[in-house]
């Protein structure tokens, strides 16, 4: 197959090759499955396992912590090597956390599936650090915000798909296991936990057959570097990524600073929403099973999906920073109901919120990294996925509110006040933006 796009100096194609980026935008919702599916073994093992609200949260501090870990590590690796051998580790290690599933379903213990959990990560956190930055960069520079969001898209797929897993091959019929378990002397319970815990072993099964195919398609298919001119050169200066100048640098670009912490609470803040909306339900209908429960995770992707999709829309016509502004805070106004009004429509609420989630990673991830010079955009590009860290301390703070309250719609004000900084993030780029602008007009008058 002859290649119809050409490598320009600063790392960007002067067409997309299409195979190459269908491929590499498949790994979007591959990740979002592994988020989902988090979802719903939070919910599996705080009944499976009788855990607190803080304890379940631990499975995305494992998950998370995962992607923090190794974030560096894929960084330096697309340095050394490309994006492409970044992709493979990022598979391997994936595949290798799906694995890890089967000991821990005959272990039966949660610290086990908590490893698990974490080498998933591992791979994820390869994938991520590679993927969205690769996404930019497969075609014109003009065009790199709407490639990435328009790859981002296809996360809320794999956020559907993952919690159809969960709902049909994780959870069962019947009354919630709650329910059930309070009914069983503690010989049947303990029979029934190891029952429970086999069938999180189906959604990984699939996953893996997935994960092996695209693996072999990522070793045969030639795919470009997509690394600037300047980069390549013997004679080019040496950036490493793990220095205190790299450091340094990356902090001192205010605007890459803002969105770091905005990605930071971004992750958060959509990772505790998410983490809760089936415990919520669960809360706010005591009649209702988990399955039932599960419907609106199901909605809050379907409709993350639409506001996704409505906003890859907006940011061809409009400023990706005002509808994100606005998103921001049609998001803040949803949270804000449920943490105020104590009955179940909070869950339409919850699941409205998602809508306004949607465009916020994809936007915050390729702006952020327009700010940096391109010698450092790997370095950027593992930070960025670093900040997921907020992923593994929000939930869990949001479970210890929960769990001393005993009130947990209230607890959604965490969440709430990370979408309240976001916005304030995308009013503060519009001002940056503008005062740009007015600088390039003063010296082209002058």
């Amino acid at each position: 197959m002859s290649k119809n796009w050409t490598q320009l100096s600063d790392g960007y194609l002067t067409k997309t090759p299409i195979l190459q980026f269908a491929l590499m935008t498949m790994l979007f919702p591959l990740w979002s499955i592994a988020n989902s599916l988090n979802d719903v073994l939070i919910t599996q093992f705080k009944s499976v396992f009788e855990l607190s609200n803080f304890a379940s949260a631990l499975v995305q501090s494992a998950f998370f912590g995962g992607y923090f870990v190794m974030a560096l590590p894929a960084a330096i690796l697309i340095k050394k090597s490309s994006y492409v051998s970044t992709i493979l580790a990022g598979l391997f290690f994936y595949i290798c956390g799906c694995f890890l599933f089967f000991p821990a379903s005959h272990m039966a213990t949660y610290n086990m599936f908590l490893v698990a959990i974490f080498a998933i990560a591992l791979g994820l956190s390869f994938l991520e650090t590679s993927a969205n930055t690769y996404s930019t960069m497969l075609g014109p520079n003009k065009s790199s915000t709407f490639r990435i969001n328009l790859s981002q898209t296809f996360t809320p797929i794999g956020n559907i798909c993952g919690i159809l897993l969960g709902k049909y091959l994780v959870f069962q019929e019947g009354e919630s296991l709650t329910s059930q378990m309070a009914q069983m002397t503690q010989d049947q319970i303990h029979v029934f936990q190891l029952e429970m815990l086999q069938y999180t072993l189906t959604p990984y099964k699939i996953i893996v057959c997935i994960l092996v195919v695209l693996f072999v398609l990522f070793m045969l298919i030639k795919f470009p570097k997509c690394k600037p001119a300047v980069e390549m050169a013997d004679n080019a200066p040496k950036i490493k990524l793990n220095s205190m100048k790299t450091l340094r640098y990356m902090f001192s670009v205010k605007r890459f600073r803002r969105g770091l912490l905005a990605m930071f609470l971004y992750n958060g803040m959509q990772a505790a929403v998410w983490s809760f909306t089936i415990r919520l339900a669960l809360v706010m209908d005591t009649s209702i099973n988990e399955r039932e429960a599960a419907n609106y995770m199901i909605a809050s992707f379907i409709i993350f999906f639409i506001g996704r999709a409505v906003a890859s829309a907006l940011l061809s016509k409009l400023s990706a920073n005002k509808v994100l502004l606005w998103y921001s805070l049609a998001g803040c106004l949803c949270l804000a109901y449920v943490v105020l009004i104590p009955d179940f429509s909070v869950m339409y609420a919850v699941v409205l919120a998602s809508a306004f989630m949607g465009p916020g990673y994809p936007t915050i991830y390729a702006k952020s990294l327009d700010n940096v010079d391109p010698s450092y955009r790997e370095a950027a590009a593992a930070a960025m996925v670093m900040s997921i860290i907020g992923g593994a301390i929000f939930p869990a703070v949001f479970g210890l509110f929960a769990d001393i309250t005993g009130v947990m719609h209230m607890a959604f004000f965490i969440p709430l006040i990370c979408f309240i900084v976001i916005a304030w993030y995308f009013y503060t780029e519009i001002k940056e933006d503008k005062s740009a602008e007015a600088s390039r007009v003063l010296s082209m008058e002058h």
